[in-house]
């Protein structure tokens, strides 16, 4: 069954098929894969329970790359975004470049990690790196 996450929770869709996630501008959400991830990698790395900030800075071949960092809490205007038992933070300036995008775990034999589908992407590097609004 499909699954709409709004910044507050899920909703889920009355649909067999697989269909898109589709978020307001001003959210971002994540799959339940990712979510399932996101609290894997912070017991990993010693530190459960913590939010995963994702956020956007200067670089790459295409002008911009996505970051991932785990963060106790979120920061001063933050915006904090839940699905499925985890919580992302985004500050707003990387909010601008990010609103409505889904926060994917693709897994394949050459690499693994967080993909950002984002619907504000114009232009991406080949390797998929970086990408330019």
């Amino acid at each position: 069954m499909a699954t709409q996450l709004t910044g507050i929770g899920t909703k889920k869709a009355p649909s067999t098929t697989e269909a898109p996630i589709v978020v307001p501008k001003d959210r971002l959400a994540l799959t339940e894969r990712a979510a399932q991830k996101i609290g894997q990698l912070a017991e990993r790395e010693g530190k459960p329970g913590q939010l995963l900030r994702v956020g956007i800075q200067g670089g790459g071949c295409s002008g911009l790359s996505y970051v991932f960092s785990f963060t106790p809490g979120p920061d001063g205007h933050d915006k904090v975004f839940e699905g499925y038992g985890q919580k992302i933070v985004v500050d707003p300036k990387s909010l601008r470049f990010l609103g409505g995008s889904v926060l994917e775990w693709q897994e394949s034999l050459m690499k693994s990690g967080f993909v950002v589908k984002n619907p504000s992407e114009v232009k991406s590097c080949s390797c998929g790196e970086s990408f330019s609004v």
